[in-house]
């Protein structure tokens, strides 16, 4: 079977975690012929041969100064061409970069390649010379033909080379190789454009400390306020002429920007592209559910239209739509503009939860579990969990909240013994009220908490 492995090195010079276990999936795959696919800068090929010591035979490095500064659909139309010509039977893309924390470019890919998709692959469960069956996050399990490109979560940790293994083969192509033109590539081919970046502040929150025994008093309290709270956030004083929302969950952000407002239903792409282009809106916004940020990929893919991700707030300038969502691991806030129309984009709006109140259960009560979940049964509350749980094989993988895991906005978010790391603190920030148990009163989940115990976990 020929694989094709989409990988990118981040800011620091290494894999991203997602694309680690996208490599990894495909090491695993008995008499895989491997090939690793990357687009960057002349120095990234040293790098790829690295990782071709680990089983792949070959790297493909796509490199020309016409591919830099490329957004989502231009990166998936230059990868696209390159897949073309190498013609794989699968194609692996970890779920997403931490650079762009997008999850948009697979799904675009696939499209502009012409191969089957399935997304937030949790394992594979059957290959065949025609088919394959899959698992995703959502408990779903998908079967798609060959050719076929498939997104996986961080599922897999990727192997160590071995001693005196070999190095492959690299081959560099650009622009001219795959037949592009400089419009359909990098800036130039980029219909979305950061205009202004900003350090992230949102999360942080006025922390008030309490005791130990004013716990159930603090969760009462977040209740009782998310009930009360106002869902509707700060209009923008400029609106914007009609804005569609795919599904309902969108709508209250597309207030923010417009007094007219359409609710598209959730259909299959070829209806909603027909739908999208009857309505002619000056922009389309999407939930921040799996299914929704893989259908506006797909959307944004056939439409050729940009497509800004989690997008925190909106506003309507110069009959335009700003578009701000955190970038850089969350550590900044880009302001995006789109150059075409309709502008579009998915906005953080999916719940995830499927209780009032959730619990945070960090590596500090790793040796007290048992009471977390005594807690947790006596609140009727969801338990989840850091990366450093999982990394060290303490809790599973689907419990993970973060950057590299699942995201959550529940009423209430109680995080015992978590540091507060800003890949966590991206799952959880949106919590309508979070109290964290901690006893280093420096931690920093302090910042992000409304009510802070300094103590133990008792």
């Amino acid at each position: 079977m020929k694989i094709v492995v989409c990988v990118r090195f981040g800011i620091d010079g290494e894999i991203g975690p997602f694309d680690a276990s996208a490599y990894e999936t495909a090491l695993q795959i008995e008499g895989a012929e491997i090939t690793l696919l990357s687009m960057g800068a002349p120095s990234v090929g040293e790098r790829l041969l690295q990782l071709t010591r680990l089983g792949a035979a070959r790297a493909i490095l796509l490199s020309d100064k016409a591919f830099a500064a490329a957004d989502t659909l231009a990166t998936a139309k230059t990868l696209a061409a390159a897949v073309k010509r190498l013609s794989p039977d699968l194609v692996i893309c970890g779920r997403q970069t931490l650079v762009g924390d997008t999850a948009q470019t697979g799904p675009m890919l696939a499209y502009f390649a012409g191969l089957s998709l399935i997304t937030n692959v949790m394992s594979i469960d059957m290959l065949s010379d025609r088919e394959m069956t899959a698992t995703t996050r959502m408990e779903e399990r998908v079967c798609a033909s060959f050719p076929a490109l498939i997104t996986v979560e961080r599922i897999n940790t990727l192997r160590l080379p071995r001693m005196r293994s070999k190095i492959g083969e690299i081959e560099v192509l650009g622009i001219d190789a795959l037949s592009l033109t400089a419009s359909e590539c990098g800036l130039l081919g980029s219909p979305t454009r950061v205009v202004q970046t900003f350090e992230n502040q949102s999360g942080k929150r006025k922390c008030k400390r309490i005791g130990y025994g004013e716990l159930d008093t603090a969760i009462q309290d977040g209740l009782r306020r998310y009930l009360a709270k106002t869902q509707i956030k700060t209009a923008s004083e400029e609106r914007l002429a009609r804005v569609c929302t795919v599904g309902e969950a969108p709508v209250e952000f597309a207030k923010t920007v417009s007094d007219d407002v359409t609710i598209l239903p959730f259909t299959d792409a070829d209806e909603l592209c027909r739908r999208i282009t009857a309505c002619s809106p000056t922009a389309v916004l999407w939930g921040s559910d799996d299914a929704s940020k893989r259908m506006a990929a797909i959307v944004a893919a056939r439409l050729n239209l940009g497509l800004c991700a989690d997008c925190t707030r909106l506003e309507a300038e110069n009959g335009e739509l700003m578009m701000y969502r955190p970038a850089l691991s969350g550590s900044t806030i880009a302001k995006i503009r789109s150059t075409t129309r309709p502008a579009m984009a998915t906005v953080r709006t999916a719940s995830g939860g499927k209780r009032d109140v959730v619990i945070g259960a960090g590596f500090g009560v790793r040796n007290d579990l048992e009471r977390v979940y005594a807690l947790a049964e006596r609140l009727d509350a969801e338990v989840v969990t850091s990366r450093k749980m999982v990394d060290n094989g303490i809790l599973p993988y689907p419990l993970q909240l973060g950057l590299t895991g699942k995201t959550l906005h529940p009423p209430v978010y109680i995080a015992i013994g978590i540091s507060g790391a800003i890949h966590h603190v991206a799952g959880m920030q949106n919590a309508g009220t979070v109290i964290a148990i901690n006893p280093d009163p420096d931690a920093p989940i302090f910042e992000y908490a409304d009510y802070g115990i300094v103590d133990c976990f008792r």
